[in-house]
């Protein structure tokens, strides 16, 4: 059996189709955040509501289906604002829908170990940005303290990660559609076999950005949201 496990699509069709294209697999995972950000809503939408056995709600779906805040860092936060209002015209009412009624949490079996999928944390479902590469071992176990699983996957702050903490795999895929980690490729990984590798697809960064241009926002936001998207961070 082989997962393809991936997070934080952000609505960024060509880095989306480039992972597709590099990989086959049997199954899907997504860890939330399919809007915001990008240019494609709907593609992504689409996309993951016909091929993936496990989908979980991000803070910008919740933000987008629900009129809630996202409650993400000062810097992107007008980002966000400005590109979700345009998702919201992009959408149809059963996309929004959908979205809003994504669990928060959801568990799966890979080859008989156990999979828990949440966003950003156990703890705290959709806001938590402190499980990072450099976070502790006590962090890290505290944040996954109680959960029944061998593989706890998250999403949300756009690093990728495989950790080991009591016996079990923390694995974030990174970010398909906004890599944060100073890496413009898009990140996820793969599950195979018990193993898990994190990888990376090259895709056509400037098709993205002249697809932002036909957005309904502003000139600088654009600017802004290609700048993170050609240097991988932001």
């Amino acid at each position: 059996m082989k997962t393809l496990v991936i997070s934080d699509l952000h609505a960024n069709w060509p880095a989306l189709e480039a992972v597709l294209a590099a990989e086959s697999f049997d199954r899907l995972f997504v860890i939330g955040d399919l809007v915001s950000y990008g240019p494609h809503p709907r593609e992504v939408v689409e996309f993951v509501r016909g091929h993936a056995a496990l989908v979980v709600r991000g803070n910008h779906d919740n933000a987008l289906a629900r009129g809630a805040d996202c409650r993400c860092a000062p810097s992107s936060k007008p980002l966000a604002e400005a590109t979700r209002a345009a998702h919201r015209a992009l959408l149809s009412p059963e996309q929004r829908t959908w979205l809003g009624r994504l669990p928060l949490t959801a568990t799966a079996r890979e080859d008989g170990a156990r999979v828990f999928a949440v966003h950003a944390s156990p703890r705290n479902h959709l806001f938590r940005y402190t499980l990072t590469p450099d976070a502790t071992d006590e962090h890290l176990c505290r944040q996954v303290s109680g959960v029944a699983a061998d593989y706890v996957l998250l999403g949300h702050t756009h690093f990728p990660m495989v950790r080991r903490v009591r016996g079990r795999t923390v694995l974030n895929p990174g970010s398909v559609g906004q890599p944060r980690d100073g890496d413009p490729r898009a990140a996820y990984a793969v599950i195979e076999d018990g193993s898990v590798t994190l990888r990376r697809a090259t895709y056509d960064v400037e098709r993205v950005v002249e697809d932002l241009r036909h957005l309904p926002v502003e000139a600088s936001v654009v600017e802004r949201l290609a700048a993170i998207l050609r240097a991988g961070k932001g």
